[in-house]
């Protein structure tokens, strides 16, 4: 299975193409410039580049949320129009679990955590070993010391990954729950990762462009602001 992979769920954009379970190619910058500026030119040239088109892929997959609003949208609008163009099936995958996998290998406990603001992070847990992975939870937006308190009781190492890894590893050492951040090459959110986690997925994950939803897991400060204007109204 050869699987093309989008990632833009916050600061850094990537791409990759996973083939067998093995990285193929793979292009990644976080430099905060806009996505909808950078990410398409990563994909023509990286495809390019690799001597590969639309045509090998068996499937496109992209992280579906949680994350930033504007980045999930640009992402999913991608992955629809190079889905539409290359009439090829499109995977939806959790960004949390994506974080994951590029850390099956180790043995611990992997914290997914990105900085969801108001002392709140999206999260999931998982146990990995061996190259598996098993989930203790749902994607979820939780605070800060509810997710503490839980994972005060599970067993360690704690091994945080995802761009809320600082915040959310002080966090814990401050409540004195021993953590560790993941290797540096590894924290942050990557297309490699979706594709491994679309992999995983098989093809009964696969679905049409038309089909393929995004994933909020809550509502957007704008949405949230119009709702409280239309509450103050009643």
């Amino acid at each position: 299975m050869t699987i093309l992979a989008l990632e833009t769920t916050a600061k850094a954009a990537s791409c990759a193409v996973l083939r067998e379970g093995a990285p193929l190619a793979t292009a990644w910058q976080a430099t905060g410039l806009t996505h909808s500026r950078t990410l398409m030119p990563m994909v023509e040239d990286m495809l390019k580049n690799s001597e590969l088109t639309l045509a090998d892929m068996d499937a496109i997959a992209v992280a579906a949320g949680p994350g930033s609003f504007t980045g999930l949208r640009i992402g999913i609008a991608a992955v629809k129009g190079l889905a539409w163009a290359g009439d090829k099936p499109c995977v939806g995958v959790s960004t949390l679990e994506a974080m994951a996998w590029p850390l099956a290998h180790m043995t611990g406990t992997i914290v997914c955590s990105m900085d969801a603001r108001r002392q709140q992070i999206y999260n999931a847990v998982f146990a990995a070993e061996n190259g598996s992975l098993k989930r203790l939870c749902p994607d979820r937006a939780i605070s800060l010391a509810e997710a503490a308190e839980e994972l005060r009781q599970l067993p360690g190492p704690l091994i945080i990954v995802g761009d809320g890894w600082k915040l959310c590893t002080e966090f814990l050492m401050e409540q004195g729950i021993a953590c560790q951040a993941a290797p540096a090459h590894l924290r942050l959110q990557s297309a490699v990762g979706v594709a491994m986690a679309a992999e995983s997925l098989g093809v009964e994950a696969r679905v049409s462009a038309q089909e393929l939803a995004l994933v909020y897991l809550r509502l957007s400060q704008a949405e949230r602001e119009r709702l409280a204007r239309l509450g103050s109204l009643g």
